[in-house]
Protein backbone atom coordinates (compact mmCIF):
# COMPACT_ATOMS: atom_id res chain seq x y z
CA UNK A 1 0.00 0.00 0.00
CA UNK A 2 1.38 3.42 -0.97
CA UNK A 3 1.93 6.12 1.64
CA UNK A 4 -0.91 8.19 0.23
CA UNK A 5 -3.19 5.18 0.52
CA UNK A 6 -2.01 4.76 4.10
CA UNK A 7 -2.82 8.38 4.89
CA UNK A 8 -6.19 8.12 3.16
CA UNK A 9 -7.00 4.87 4.97
CA UNK A 10 -6.15 6.42 8.34
CA UNK A 11 -8.69 9.18 7.66
CA UNK A 12 -11.30 6.99 5.98
CA UNK A 13 -13.56 6.69 9.02
CA UNK A 14 -13.17 10.30 10.15
CA UNK A 15 -16.37 12.32 9.89
CA UNK A 16 -16.31 15.25 7.48
CA UNK A 17 -17.20 17.95 9.99
CA UNK A 18 -15.43 20.98 11.49
CA UNK A 19 -13.14 20.28 14.46
CA UNK A 20 -13.34 16.51 14.09
CA UNK A 21 -10.83 14.38 16.04
CA UNK A 22 -8.16 12.53 14.04
CA UNK A 23 -6.80 9.04 14.80
CA UNK A 24 -3.19 10.24 15.22
CA UNK A 25 -2.96 14.04 15.38
CA UNK A 26 0.47 15.65 15.31
CA UNK A 27 -0.84 19.17 15.97
CA UNK A 28 -3.88 19.94 18.15
CA UNK A 29 -5.14 23.51 18.53
CA UNK A 30 -7.91 24.80 20.80
CA UNK A 31 -9.57 28.22 20.99
CA UNK A 32 -6.99 29.90 18.78
CA UNK A 33 -7.89 33.55 18.31
CA UNK A 34 -6.25 36.58 16.77
CA UNK A 35 -7.92 39.94 16.46
CA UNK A 36 -6.86 43.21 14.88
CA UNK A 37 -8.93 45.93 16.50
CA UNK A 38 -12.51 44.77 16.15
CA UNK A 39 -11.74 42.28 13.39
CA UNK A 40 -11.53 38.60 14.40
CA UNK A 41 -8.99 37.34 11.86
CA UNK A 42 -8.76 33.87 13.46
CA UNK A 43 -11.34 32.21 15.69
CA UNK A 44 -10.68 28.45 15.58
CA UNK A 45 -12.42 26.40 18.26
CA UNK A 46 -10.64 23.09 17.58
CA UNK A 47 -8.35 21.81 14.84
CA UNK A 48 -6.29 18.64 14.53
CA UNK A 49 -3.69 17.88 11.85
CA UNK A 50 -3.22 14.18 11.11
CA UNK A 51 0.31 12.81 11.33
CA UNK A 52 1.81 11.64 8.03
CA UNK A 53 -0.87 13.24 5.83
CA UNK A 54 -1.05 16.22 3.50
CA UNK A 55 -3.62 18.68 4.85
CA UNK A 56 -4.71 21.59 2.67
CA UNK A 57 -5.94 24.79 4.30
CA UNK A 58 -8.24 26.64 1.92
CA UNK A 59 -10.60 29.59 2.02
CA UNK A 60 -11.31 32.89 0.30
CA UNK A 61 -8.96 35.86 0.58
CA UNK A 62 -9.07 37.28 4.10
CA UNK A 63 -10.23 33.99 5.64
CA UNK A 64 -7.35 33.99 8.16
CA UNK A 65 -5.22 31.19 6.71
CA UNK A 66 -1.84 32.92 6.82
CA UNK A 67 -2.66 34.57 10.15
CA UNK A 68 -3.38 31.12 11.61
CA UNK A 69 -0.01 29.91 10.27
CA UNK A 70 1.70 32.96 11.80
CA UNK A 71 0.15 32.37 15.23
CA UNK A 72 0.83 28.63 15.35
CA UNK A 73 4.46 29.01 14.26
CA UNK A 74 5.32 31.90 16.60
CA UNK A 75 5.70 34.62 13.98
CA UNK A 76 2.67 36.38 15.46
CA UNK A 77 2.63 36.17 19.25
CA UNK A 78 -0.45 38.33 19.65
CA UNK A 79 -2.85 35.38 19.45
CA UNK A 80 -4.45 33.44 22.26
CA UNK A 81 -5.44 29.82 22.79
CA UNK A 82 -3.65 26.54 23.33
CA UNK A 83 -1.90 24.38 20.77
CA UNK A 84 0.26 21.32 21.19
CA UNK A 85 2.72 19.64 18.85
CA UNK A 86 3.47 15.98 19.55
CA UNK A 87 1.74 16.51 22.89
CA UNK A 88 4.03 19.38 23.92
CA UNK A 89 2.68 22.85 24.57
CA UNK A 90 3.69 25.31 21.83
CA UNK A 91 1.43 28.27 22.62
CA UNK A 92 3.18 31.61 22.16
CA UNK A 93 6.68 30.18 21.80
CA UNK A 94 8.97 32.31 19.63
CA UNK A 95 9.40 31.17 16.04
CA UNK A 96 12.94 29.81 16.43
CA UNK A 97 11.89 27.54 19.29
CA UNK A 98 8.90 26.30 17.32
CA UNK A 99 11.23 25.43 14.43
CA UNK A 100 13.70 23.67 16.74
CA UNK A 101 10.88 21.45 17.97
CA UNK A 102 10.20 20.32 14.41
CA UNK A 103 7.40 22.53 13.06
CA UNK A 104 8.76 24.65 10.22
CA UNK A 105 6.98 27.00 7.85
CA UNK A 106 7.72 28.67 4.54
CA UNK A 107 6.32 31.93 3.22
CA UNK A 108 4.26 33.01 0.25
CA UNK A 109 6.92 35.65 -0.42
CA UNK A 110 10.24 33.85 -0.27
CA UNK A 111 12.82 34.94 2.29
CA UNK A 112 16.07 34.05 0.54
CA UNK A 113 19.10 36.09 1.61
CA UNK A 114 19.97 37.45 -1.82
CA UNK A 115 23.60 38.40 -1.12
CA UNK A 116 24.51 34.97 0.19
CA UNK A 117 25.10 32.01 -2.07
CA UNK A 118 22.56 29.24 -2.48
CA UNK A 119 24.76 26.94 -0.36
CA UNK A 120 25.14 29.57 2.38
CA UNK A 121 21.35 30.01 2.52
CA UNK A 122 21.00 26.31 3.25
CA UNK A 123 23.80 26.32 5.81
CA UNK A 124 21.94 29.00 7.76
CA UNK A 125 18.97 26.65 8.08
CA UNK A 126 20.84 24.09 10.16
CA UNK A 127 20.18 24.32 13.89
CA UNK A 128 22.46 24.13 16.95
CA UNK A 129 25.61 25.04 15.06
CA UNK A 130 28.56 25.12 17.44
CA UNK A 131 30.36 27.74 15.36
CA UNK A 132 27.62 30.28 16.06
CA UNK A 133 28.66 30.58 19.73
CA UNK A 134 30.88 33.58 20.35
CA UNK A 135 33.77 31.81 22.03
CA UNK A 136 33.58 28.54 20.10
CA UNK A 137 33.61 30.41 16.78
CA UNK A 138 37.32 31.23 17.13
CA UNK A 139 38.28 27.60 17.82
CA UNK A 140 37.67 25.92 14.49
CA UNK A 141 38.39 22.31 15.57
CA UNK A 142 35.29 22.53 17.80
CA UNK A 143 32.90 22.96 14.86
CA UNK A 144 34.79 21.93 11.70
CA UNK A 145 33.42 18.36 11.63
CA UNK A 146 29.87 19.57 12.20
CA UNK A 147 30.26 22.14 9.42
CA UNK A 148 31.36 19.42 6.99
CA UNK A 149 28.27 17.37 7.90
CA UNK A 150 26.03 20.41 7.35
CA UNK A 151 27.57 21.08 3.94
CA UNK A 152 27.12 17.43 2.96
CA UNK A 153 23.44 17.59 3.95
CA UNK A 154 23.01 20.86 2.07
CA UNK A 155 24.64 19.42 -1.06
CA UNK A 156 22.34 16.39 -0.90
CA UNK A 157 19.30 18.66 -0.73
CA UNK A 158 20.57 20.82 -3.58
CA UNK A 159 20.93 17.70 -5.69
CA UNK A 160 17.46 16.50 -4.69
CA UNK A 161 15.88 19.80 -5.73
CA UNK A 162 18.05 20.10 -8.84
CA UNK A 163 19.70 23.27 -7.61
CA UNK A 164 23.22 21.86 -7.35
CA UNK A 165 24.33 23.67 -10.49
CA UNK A 166 23.47 26.94 -8.71
CA UNK A 167 25.33 26.02 -5.51
CA UNK A 168 27.76 28.97 -5.58
CA UNK A 169 25.45 31.53 -7.20
CA UNK A 170 23.94 34.37 -5.21
CA UNK A 171 20.38 33.57 -4.14
CA UNK A 172 19.28 36.92 -5.54
CA UNK A 173 19.88 35.65 -9.08
CA UNK A 174 17.35 32.80 -8.78
CA UNK A 175 13.96 32.81 -10.43
CA UNK A 176 10.79 32.84 -8.34
CA UNK A 177 10.32 29.10 -8.72
CA UNK A 178 13.95 28.37 -7.85
CA UNK A 179 13.59 30.50 -4.71
CA UNK A 180 10.58 28.41 -3.70
CA UNK A 181 12.69 25.27 -4.08
CA UNK A 182 15.52 26.89 -2.14
CA UNK A 183 13.19 27.84 0.70
CA UNK A 184 11.78 24.32 0.83
CA UNK A 185 15.29 22.86 0.87
CA UNK A 186 16.34 25.28 3.64
CA UNK A 187 13.32 24.26 5.71
CA UNK A 188 14.43 20.65 5.40
CA UNK A 189 17.83 21.53 6.85
CA UNK A 190 16.02 21.71 10.19
CA UNK A 191 14.90 18.08 9.64
CA UNK A 192 11.27 18.96 10.51
CA UNK A 193 8.50 16.57 11.42
CA UNK A 194 5.90 18.97 10.04
CA UNK A 195 6.16 21.44 7.15
CA UNK A 196 3.70 24.33 6.88
CA UNK A 197 3.80 25.76 3.35
CA UNK A 198 2.12 29.10 2.64
CA UNK A 199 0.99 29.09 -1.00
CA UNK A 200 3.93 27.06 -2.30
CA UNK A 201 2.78 27.46 -5.92
CA UNK A 202 2.39 31.26 -5.86
CA UNK A 203 4.58 32.83 -8.54
CA UNK A 204 5.87 29.49 -9.80
CA UNK A 205 5.88 28.90 -13.55
CA UNK A 206 4.22 25.76 -14.91
CA UNK A 207 7.58 24.12 -15.62
CA UNK A 208 8.41 24.02 -11.90
CA UNK A 209 4.90 23.48 -10.53
CA UNK A 210 4.90 19.75 -11.19
CA UNK A 211 8.37 19.42 -9.70
CA UNK A 212 7.23 21.15 -6.50
CA UNK A 213 4.16 18.92 -6.30
CA UNK A 214 6.30 15.81 -6.61
CA UNK A 215 8.64 17.03 -3.88
CA UNK A 216 5.72 17.69 -1.53
CA UNK A 217 4.19 14.25 -2.06
CA UNK A 218 7.61 12.60 -1.76
CA UNK A 219 8.12 14.30 1.60
CA UNK A 220 4.76 12.96 2.79
CA UNK A 221 5.71 9.50 1.57
CA UNK A 222 8.93 9.75 3.61
CA UNK A 223 6.98 10.49 6.78
CA UNK A 224 6.87 14.30 6.92
CA UNK A 225 3.50 15.78 7.83
CA UNK A 226 2.49 18.56 5.43
CA UNK A 227 0.01 21.39 5.92
CA UNK A 228 -0.26 23.94 3.12
CA UNK A 229 -2.28 27.02 2.24
CA UNK A 230 -3.33 27.04 -1.39
CA UNK A 231 -5.85 28.69 -3.74
CA UNK A 232 -5.22 26.36 -6.67
CA UNK A 233 -8.07 23.88 -6.31
CA UNK A 234 -6.56 21.50 -8.85
CA UNK A 235 -3.51 21.16 -6.61
CA UNK A 236 -5.68 20.81 -3.51
CA UNK A 237 -7.87 18.09 -5.01
CA UNK A 238 -5.02 16.20 -6.60
CA UNK A 239 -2.47 16.32 -3.78
CA UNK A 240 -4.11 16.55 -0.36
CA UNK A 241 -5.38 13.74 1.86
CA UNK A 242 -7.57 16.06 3.93
CA UNK A 243 -8.91 19.59 3.42
CA UNK A 244 -9.81 22.25 6.00
CA UNK A 245 -11.79 25.30 4.86
CA UNK A 246 -11.68 28.61 6.72
CA UNK A 247 -14.04 31.55 6.28
CA UNK A 248 -13.97 34.71 8.38
CA UNK A 249 -11.38 33.07 10.64
CA UNK A 250 -13.47 30.00 11.47
CA UNK A 251 -13.28 26.39 10.33
CA UNK A 252 -16.50 25.92 8.37
CA UNK A 253 -15.74 22.52 6.80
CA UNK A 254 -13.30 19.60 6.94
CA UNK A 255 -13.07 16.39 5.00
CA UNK A 256 -11.45 14.47 2.18
CA UNK A 257 -11.01 16.45 -1.06
CA UNK A 258 -14.00 14.91 -2.82
CA UNK A 259 -16.32 15.81 0.07
CA UNK A 260 -15.03 19.37 0.33
CA UNK A 261 -15.40 19.94 -3.41
CA UNK A 262 -19.15 19.38 -3.17
CA UNK A 263 -19.71 20.98 0.24
CA UNK A 264 -22.31 23.80 -0.04
CA UNK A 265 -20.69 25.79 2.79
CA UNK A 266 -17.36 25.77 0.95
CA UNK A 267 -18.95 26.80 -2.33
CA UNK A 268 -20.84 29.60 -0.62
CA UNK A 269 -17.68 30.81 1.14
CA UNK A 270 -15.78 31.04 -2.14
CA UNK A 271 -18.47 32.28 -4.46
CA UNK A 272 -21.42 33.47 -2.39
CA UNK A 273 -25.04 32.66 -2.98
CA UNK A 274 -25.65 36.18 -4.19
CA UNK A 275 -23.34 35.61 -7.13
CA UNK A 276 -25.11 32.47 -8.27
CA UNK A 277 -22.68 29.75 -7.27
CA UNK A 278 -22.07 27.25 -10.08
CA UNK A 279 -22.54 23.50 -9.65
CA UNK A 280 -20.12 21.86 -7.23
CA UNK A 281 -18.22 20.10 -10.00
CA UNK A 282 -16.99 23.47 -11.28
CA UNK A 283 -15.17 24.08 -7.99
CA UNK A 284 -13.14 20.93 -8.52
CA UNK A 285 -12.51 21.32 -12.24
Amino acid sequence: MSDRNNATAALADVAAEPGVAKPDPLLVADNVQRSFGGLHAVDVDHLEIQRGAITALIGPNGAGKTTLFNVLTGFDRGGSGDWRFEGKKMSRLPAHRVAHRGMVRTFQLTKALSRLTVLENLQLGATEQRGEAMFASVVRPLWRRQERAIIERADALLARFRLDHLRDEFAGTLSGGQRKLLELARALMVQPRMLMLDEPMAGVNPALTQSLLEHITDLRDEGTTICFVEHDMDMVMGTSDWVVCLAEGQVIAEGPPQAIGSNPAVIDAYLGKQHGAPPAEELTS
